[in-house]
């Protein structure tokens, strides 16, 4: 069995966090050095854990419903043929600036500033855009975090209290202040009222419908993976607004999703908690050793 979950843990870490995973993770994980959040503090609970894999679909799905963001998206990054490039990037940048040393973490800020600075453009109305918008990244933030903290609250091993709650919500905040982001929630409270404040300008354009579907319908999988992203996805669904889901056109099955979802949901992260446990511990001695190595330095000075 532990064959069986290196072998599994291994090909999912791979699938998520790219080709160069391994050499990512000994990096972030393996240099000493001060970090921007403590071990154990609630980012590192909600990040670290499986259902970030829910999170992050409901966070995708969720985020199409702003015009100006799905369109930068379907114009500058694209959501077929590089989707699994794209979540690759995206773990990398919450490994980094959760996990790594302060200097990796603030690198990592720096290259996507310069990414959203080149990212331009002009909505079907006339309407120009760019991605380092402060109200466009503020957005992309909000709906981000609502999904990671309602996926950890779910599925997540250790749902948070309503203290470590607003503790994550702080933490993330500084990231996004970091990116650009003008005066983020810092609460559980703020961020509910963020979203609040965007529905006036949210609603779902061809463009949301097309990625939608297919993120849902056509992932570059092999069929035998297929059947657990579909739980993923399910559950992710079920985790949306209800408001979402005819403008979506996706499924509102109340009873069904606080049953059969429900289960299939927390089987799949169970099955990918099990399953990753082995690279938990390989980074969890990383970090170990990296803290000592940084003490040891700390010592001799």
């Amino acid at each position: 069995m532990t064959d069986l979950r290196d072998r599994l843990g291994a090909d999912l870490f791979r699938r998520v966090a790219g080709p160069e995973g391994p050499r990512h993770r000994q990096r972030i994980h393996g240099t000493p050095g001060p970090r921007w959040f403590a071990a154990g503090s609630p980012i590192t609970q909600v990040h670290g854990d499986a259902c970030m894999f829910i999170g992050g679909i409901r966070a995708v799905l969720l985020q199409t419903m702003h015009p100006a963001a799905m369109t930068a998206v379907a114009e500058h990054s694209g959501y077929r043929g590089d989707m699994w490039g794209r979540l690759a990037r995206t773990s990398q940048f919450l490994a980094v600036t959760t996990f790594g040393p302060a200097r990796q973490a603030e690198q990592a800020v720096e290259a996507v500033r310069r990414i959203h600075d080149r990212i331009t453009g002009t909505l079907p109305d006339g309407t120009p855009y760019a991605a380092s918008d402060p109200h466009l990244l503020a957005w992309v933030h909000a709906a981000e975090i609502d999904s990671f903290l309602l996926a950890h609250q779910v599925y997540g091993a250790r749902p948070l209290d309503q203290a470590g709650r607003d503790e994550y919500v702080a933490q993330t905040a500084e990231v996004a202040r970091r990116l650009g982001v003008l005066d983020p929630p810092t609460t559980e409270a703020e961020l509910q009222a963020t979203l609040s404040a965007f529905r006036p300008e949210l609603r779902a354009t061809p463009a949301a419908r097309d990625a939608v579907h297919f993120l849902i319908l056509h992932p570059d999988l092999p069929l035998v993976a297929r059947p657990a992203y579909g739980a993923l996805v399910a559950a992710a669904v079920g985790l949306m607004p209800r408001w979402t889901r005819v403008p979506l056109r996706l499924p509102w099955l109340p009873v069904a999703e606080r049953t059969a979802v429900r289960a299939l949901g927390s089987g799949a992260t169970g099955t990918i908690r099990w399953a990753l446990t082995s690279g938990h511990a390989e980074a969890r001695r990383l970090r170990a050793t990296a803290e000592g190595a940084r003490l040891d330095e700390a010592d001799a000075s």
